[in-house]
């Protein structure tokens, strides 16, 4: 346990080490409107991005996870800055996405309920092409702003190379995602109250099998955080 600490204790000063580098090379930007300025939100587009903020929390009693909080609706801009940040290698956009989250009231109050936040994660072949995991990036900023949540990468993998889903239906979204997560290192969230981060919520099919997979390995609850819901 304690080898495994000294692991992510590394990775995690590598990737803060990586990224204060980059800021230096490519100076911050407005992932909305794309103006260089010294944050990745400018108050413009602040102003308008709270115009179409509507928070929304679902609560489940019929699933693996209990509560669902989102911030949009996937539509308008924010699907395209969505589209646009996992698909046409813009990974920078993170850090506004993250600026969004860590400056709303009711996400903030959200988090503390949580222990350990963790993306959903993506397998590895698939990653390696993209170049990065989008939800990842902005799970482990959220742990950095945000003090009292602890964000891991090494409790959830994908171990199967599965379709992609939003080609799928509900039920072969369900049929897709089996046997496709593995939990490993459980002491680390026996008895915890979990928050799993992805971008967007759509049947919950794959929230609902992380979940399922986090509970049956002693996990306390599960909480499910998306940028938007389609």
């Amino acid at each position: 346990r304690i080898e495994n600490k000294k692991i992510t204790e590394r990775k995690n000063y590598l990737f803060n080490f990586i990224e204060k580098i980059l800021d230096l090379i490519f100076p911050p930007v407005c992932g909305i409107c794309n103006k260089e300025i010294n944050t990745y939100l400018c108050k413009n587009c602040e102003k308008e991005i709270n115009k179409i903020t509507c928070v929304g929390e679902n609560k489940y009693s019929n699933k693996n996870f209990s509560t669902h909080m989102y911030l949009f609706k996937y539509e308008g801009i924010i699907r395209s800055k969505i589209i646009s940040y996992k698909f046409d290698d813009k990974p920078y956009l993170y850090k506004s996405f993250c600026e969004i989250f860590v400056k709303n009231k009711k996400v903030c109050e959200f988090l503390k309920n949580y222990d350990i936040i963790i993306s959903v994660p993506m397998y590895k072949k698939k990653k390696n092409q993209r170049g990065y995991n989008q939800s990842e990036l902005i799970a482990r900023e959220i742990a950095k702003k945000v003090k009292n949540i602890e964000y891991r990468s090494d409790i959830l993998l994908k171990i199967k190379n599965t379709a992609n889903q939003s080609l799928l239906n509900k039920e072969q979204r369900k049929e897709n995602l089996k046997n496709a997560y593995e939990v490993k290192n459980k002491e680390y969230i026996s008895n915890k109250n979990i928050l799993i981060f992805d971008d967007i919520y759509t049947t919950g099919s794959t929230a609902n099998e992380c979940s399922k997979m986090l509970v049956e390995a002693g996990a306390r609850s599960i909480g499910i955080l998306t940028i938007a819901k389609d």
